[in-house]
C-alpha cells in the first residue's frame, strides 16, 4: 500500500503544478462524490438495473473496465484527501482492520 500511496502522491503532486486553482477539501470531497455517481452507474448497468433501451445511449457504456476505472479514481481521491489532512491511510486502515477482527473475536456467532 505504501508504494500506491507514494506513486498516487507523485501523480498528486503534478496535478498541483497544473490545476488553475488550488484545489480544497470542499473540491475534493466534490470530485470524490462525482466519481461515486459513476461507480454507482457503472454498477447499475452491470447489474442491468434500468431499462434495456439505454444500452443505446454512449453515455450509458459499461464495461468491468469502466467499473474499475471508477473504483481507481475513487482510490485517487482518498488518498488526496489522506495526503491534504496529513493522515497515514495506510496505518489508519490496518488500525481498523485490528478493530473490526477485535470485534469478530467480541462478537463470535
Amino acid at each position: 500500500m505504501k508504494e500506491i500511496i507514494k506513486k498516487t502522491t507523485e501523480v498528486i503532486r503534478e496535478f498541483e503544478k497544473r490545476e488553475p486553482k488550488k484545489w480544497t477539501p470542499e473540491i475534493m470531497i466534490t470530485e470524490l462524490t462525482k466519481q461515486l455517481g459513476g461507480l454507482s452507474k457503472q454498477i447499475m448497468m452491470l447489474e442491468q438495473n434500468y431499462v434495456s433501451q439505454r444500452n443505446n445511449y454512449p453515455e450509458y457504456s459499461y464495461s468491468k473496465e469502466q467499473l474499475a476505472d471508477e473504483l481507481s479514481d475513487i482510490l485517487f481521491m482518498i488518498i488526496r484527501l489522506a495526503d491534504y489532512y496529513k493522515i497515514d491511510l495506510e496505518k489508519s486502515h490496518l488500525n481498523e482492520l485490528k478493530l473490526a477482527k477485535k470485534w469478530f473475536e467480541e462478537n463470535k456467532k
